[in-house]
């Protein structure tokens, strides 16, 4: 994939050149508007609410709305003189500790590919970030955009992630949230119990795209002309009266329960393969 920026990581007076390529890409299905009747695209125009008749682009201007209706009409100039300068350099201002960023901070991730020559240099911040387990914290004008940036690793990567700034963040005070008054210790010890039941490794190949593969199912069948009956899902059942809690988490647990049990079954031969053949070898 083509680099999305190029330029250079500073740090002190150490420069590492880099090149910025994606590290995620967009899995959805397209869809285009079509007329009903036979089947050609429809297209959108911009036309004007006053007296619904079409506008072109040389008579479209950008407008801040302050008030209800009232606005403030912004020419390129305006533009243009609030602009940033461009610069090919993401300078670390401070490195912290992963642990103290707000995950709500973190937006897209990009790929640190080292240019030619920076190998040695890109793989001494990398190790040097991974030993003090720090996150370099800068800036980067992508586009003529700023962003806020920060450097973590991964494997053997440099992982540039885009953050958003603290005025992007809705502020927790702005909802109400239950406090921890309401939670009785039995309840919270059976919760406990449920989590640890259900707690596995990280697996991502695990959670798929259940929507996305039904639609593919339907859109192959269509295009072969045959049908494919999906499968429903299960109807929930409507809630009566108050929710029961406790007798909920003790039916959580027993189903968590058969399940771990299940899975010791599975596991027990291998075992048993593996103490056999302890013994031919002995």
């Amino acid at each position: 994939m083509a680099a999305i920026w190029k330029g250079s990581v500073a740090f002190g007076l150490v420069n590492i050149p880099v090149e910025l390529r994606t590290a995620v890409r967009a899995d959805h299905i397209s869809f285009r508007l079509l007329h009903q009747e036979d089947h050609s695209p429809v297209k959108y125009e911009r036309v004007s609410q006053a007296d619904g008749e079409p506008i072109p682009w040389n008579e479209i201007v950008k407008g801040y709305e302050y008030e209800k209706g009232k606005f403030v009409i912004m020419s390129d100039d305006d533009f243009k003189a609030a602009a940033i300068e461009g610069s090919k350099s993401i300078d670390i201002l401070d490195f912290v500790k992963e642990e103290e960023i707000d995950p709500r901070y973190f937006e897209t991730p990009y790929y640190l590919v080292p240019g030619k020559g920076a190998e040695k240099s890109y793989a001494l911040l990398r190790e040097a970030i991974r030993k003090t387990g720090a996150v370099g914290i800068g800036k980067i004008i992508i586009r003529q955009t700023q962003h806020l940036a920060a450097i973590k690793v991964i494997g053997d990567a440099l992982v540039l992630e885009i953050m958003r700034f603290s005025n992007e963040l809705v502020d927790a005070d702005e909802y109400t949230f239950p406090s921890r008054s309401g939670v009785r210790p039995q309840e919270l010890e059976m919760a406990e119990q449920l989590i640890e039941n259900l707690a596995s490794p990280f697996d991502p190949a695990r959670y798929t795209d259940d929507y996305r593969a039904n639609l593919m199912k339907l859109i192959k069948a269509k295009m072969k002309g045959k049908k494919v009956k999906l499968e429903e899902p299960a109807e929930e059942t409507a809630e009566t009266g108050v929710l029961d809690l406790m007798s909920r988490l003790r039916a959580s647990l027993d189903q968590g329960s058969g399940k771990k049990t299940a899975k010791t079954k599975r596991a027990a031969p291998a075992k048993k393969g593996a103490r056999s053949t302890k013994r031919k070898t002995a």
